[in-house]
């Protein structure tokens, strides 16, 4: 029995991971409307709601790698049913979690579900599409349902919020598990070609390790939550850790992870991508949904219809990277693409939300078609330049980047929001100390100090608080427009020697 599929067979696999890859992605965003009414119903600190959003893209990070390569030695069927499994049940418990700490520790199963679904879904892909331009079409298709599941996150999440109690937005995931679940066990080919060798435990501790804390050092370190020796500390155990990593991988017989694959500059201009893209779209959308229910008082479901642009436009965008590619080759769709994503941004910098009329929706589909012919651009990057049996190390290396990147930008985003909102906020006399720095926390921390306040004075506070998030949300837009402006020259100038079609063999 051969591992390649049937040529209908093949479609029929590519349908089921990615079912499979849906809900992981869904839960990277569904999250980012209900944040206001989770932080309300639970009592959330502003602490606690980063560890909420945070943890599932921060342990994601550290554990695709290894399952990525664990996928590669004991089969990528095996792992994924597990992984599906996993996240299955930790939606449950997430679900009905009664407080913060256990939807923290609910977040980190979902994440260890999510770190062994994702690698297997690509490395399935990259071994059951051996012709270049049906991978590039079957990674376009991966793609859309990529950028539809994250775009629809925040509109299912907003309808749900609608009808029913915030736990809701995990909940869903359970019957969907139950469908893809008996679906992936069914049409997966059973016999699969495995990459020999040990699967190195005590390795994949030293990178999960050393991941986790380089991210949680960058996290802490932009946040100010800890004094700057605690953070220097982490920083260099993480370091510390991916260095003796790297050296293992150097010097042993069987590596868990060829850091050969870093030599090659598709790859690396791919990662960069991945991170940055990625990053800029986890924090603009986390910005907007914050901007449009805080200060244009929308509600959850009216914040998802408004950002439909993105989400419709970035679900288009993976064909149309794909179709692109092979026409201009990649190097153009690259580069041109981040290039129009940091106009749109810059655009949209200006703008007034109050009055969007039709360029802002405009720009929002500009910006998520952009984005995702530029994150769909990387893929194909990436998995072209490594050969099937190496598919699932890849894809692990391209999954995380995007999770390094939506981790990083939401906290760098996050904490960035706050600095600026606490320097432009201005506090109404008449609160005592401690609820006027509450209130110049978040925007999030000014709604719940009003709740302690009288009328006028509760008034004065959010209105207060709207003005500084709006001048907030300027700042960081045009910032994320010129990080974007620059990736577009850096990737032109990276990928000056791809060649087309194996481009990546030296």
């Amino acid at each position: 029995m051969s591992s390649t599929p049937s040529h209908a067979g093949r479609w029929l696999v590519l349908v089921a991971v990615m079912l499979a890859f849906l809900p992981v992605v869904l839960d990277m965003t569904i999250l980012h409307v209900a944040v206001p009414t989770l932080t309300q119903a639970l009592g959330a600190s502003s602490t606690q709601v980063l560890w909420i959003i945070d943890i599932y893209p921060l342990l994601m990070a550290g554990l695709l790698v290894p399952m990525g390569t664990l996928a590669d030695r004991v089969g990528n069927r095996r792992i994924l049913l597990v992984g599906l499994t996993l996240f299955g049940i930790a939606s449950a418990l997430a679900a009905f979690a009664p407080n913060a700490p256990l939807l923290i520790g609910a977040r980190m199963l979902l994440a260890l579900g999510g770190s062994m679904i994702m690698p297997c879904v690509l490395g399935i892909i990259r071994r059951t599409f051996e012709d270049d331009a049906e991978r590039a079409m079957a990674l376009g298709l991966w793609g859309t349902v990529g950028a539809a599941g994250a775009a629809i996150g925040p509109l299912i999440g907003g309808a749900l919020l609608e009808h029913f109690w915030w736990g809701s937005v995990f909940l869903i995931n359970v019957p969907v598990m139950l469908i893809v679940a008996p679906a992936c066990y069914l049409l997966l080919p059973r016999a699969e070609v495995t990459s020999p060798g040990k699967w190195a435990i005590g390795q994949a501790l030293l990178l999960i390790a050393g991941m986790i804390s380089l991210v949680y050092a960058i996290k802490a370190g932009f946040g100010g939550k800890h004094s700057l020796p605690v953070v220097l500390v982490v920083l260099l155990f993480g370091m510390a850790m991916l260095g003796l990593f790297a050296r293992k991988q150097l010097n042993s017989s069987e590596p868990m992870l060829d850091l050969s694959l870093f030599s090659r500059p598709a790859i690396v201009a791919g990662m960069i991508m991945a991170v940055v893209a990625t990053g800029a779209l986890a924090g603009v959308e986390l910005t907007l949904a914050q901007e449009l229910q805080y200060v244009l008082d929308k509600s959850p479901l009216q914040a998802g219809i408004f950002m439909i642009p993105i989400m419709a436009a970035a679900a288009v965008g993976g064909p149309v990277a794909g179709y692109l590619s092979n026409l201009l080759g990649l190097r153009i769709v690259a580069s041109a693409s981040m290039f129009a994503s940091s106009l749109a941004l810059a655009y949209l910098a200006l703008s007034d939300f109050h009055h969007p009329g039709i360029m802002v929706p405009l720009m929002l589909a500009v910006l998520g078609l952009m984005l995702s012919i530029g994150l769909t651009a990387s893929s194909i990057a990436i998995m072209g330049a490594v050969e099937a049996e190496r598919g699932g190390a890849a894809g692990s290396l391209e999954a995380t980047g995007y999770e390094l990147g939506t981790g990083i930008g939401i906290t760098v985003f996050g904490v960035f929001m706050s600095a600026v909102f606490g320097h432009t906020v201005v506090v109404p006399a008449g609160l005592s100390p401690e609820q006027s720095a509450q209130a110049a926390e978040s925007i999030g921390d000014t709604y719940l100090v009003a709740q302690q306040l009288s009328p006028e004075q509760a008034e004065a506070l959010i209105s207060a608080g709207k003005a500084a998030f709006t001048a907030t949300h300027s700042v960081l837009l045009s910032t994320s427009a010129g990080l974007i402006g620059a990736l577009a020259v850096l990737v032109l100038i990276m990928l000056a020697g791809y060649r087309e079609k194996g481009g990546a063999h030296h």
